[in-house]
């Protein structure tokens, strides 16, 4: 079991979402960045599926009532157990009664907590993923107790490590194909889209991150259609929303690009005024 101390500003238990109730209108939700969390279950030797702890911007304190093995990806939040600083893209092994707090945002925006064999929290849907109205809470609060399993520390010795590619947190770069509305786009919107930098505005969270430059439109709204996380619709208004995790099932707005996987990762690591630029993937 692992005491919550301090929830930290937005800190859930995601793993990789519920992949056959789009139809019912139940978004996938899971991790936002699915390269990192990925690597922190790699590192124990646990199902890429397990869930995680995704940890946004300010950390959480918790309490280990159990003897296991952590590792810790993503962006670097400058982790410490009992106050001594402990390295990101490693096994970490903990003792009971340890502590783990944050401190520092110091680069990307989403960090990920695995333990050994993934938190046993409710699974709904097939999906231990939180989502309001979902499952019974969206975020861990303060004095709850997060089931883990109990690991003999005469069993796994932690030594585990990855070099990672810090890129994938400072390039601007999106990789993105056309979407089913591109075509319809004038040539010089179609231009735009790939020719400069667009900023991210302060609506940016789990549901969709909004782009603040505006991209000439002149397209009708289609009949409400199927979207998924990464697909880029065009507001009359000309600004750009990217759907991310939590995002709607349907949308009745263009949809002129759709975001690859590992760009919806990196997106979900950038916040407010940070700049990003589409890069066309061709088939």
């Amino acid at each position: 079991m692992i005491e919550v101390i301090k929830p930290g500003f937005y800190t859930t238990i995601q793993d990789l979402g519920r992949m056959n109730y789009h139809q019912y209108g139940v978004p996938y939700s899971g991790v936002m960045d699915k390269k990192s969390s990925k690597i922190a279950n790699a590192l124990l030797g646990n199902r890429e599926n397990d869930a995680v702890l995704e940890i946004t911007m300010t950390g959480p304190t918790l309490k280990f009532n159990t003897t296991t093995i952590i590792s810790i990806t993503g962006a670097d939040l400058t982790p410490r157990i009992n106050g001594d600083r402990v390295s990101l893209n490693r096994s970490i092994s903990v003792n009971k009664e340890d502590v783990l707090s944050f401190d520092k945002l110091k680069y990307g925006y989403r960090c990920y907590l695995a333990v050994y064999g993934g938190f046993q929290t409710e699974t709904v849907m097939k999906s231990r993923s939180m989502y309001k109205n979902v499952t019974s809470q969206f975020t861990i609060q303060k004095e709850d107790r997060l089931p883990v399993l109990s690991l003999s520390k005469t069993i796994f010795k932690a030594n585990a490590s990855i070099k990672i590619d810090k890129s994938h947190f400072s390039d601007p770069m999106l990789l993105t194909y056309k979407g089913p509305e591109f075509e319809h786009l004038p040539q010089s919107a179609q231009k735009q889209l790939f020719s400069q930098n667009f900023n991210i505005s302060k609506d940016n969270n789990r549901m969709a991150y909004q782009l603040e430059d505006i991209v000439e439109n002149k397209l009708q709204p289609i009949i409400t259609s199927l979207v998924q996380p990464g697909t880029v619709q065009l507001t009359p208004s000309g600004k750009l929303i990217v759907l991310m995790a939590d995002g709607q099932t349907a949308g009745g707005y263009p949809r002129i690009l759709q975001l690859t996987d590992i760009a919806v990762s990196k997106l979900s690591q950038k916040f407010t005024s940070k700049k990003v630029r589409f890069v066309l993937k061709e088939n």
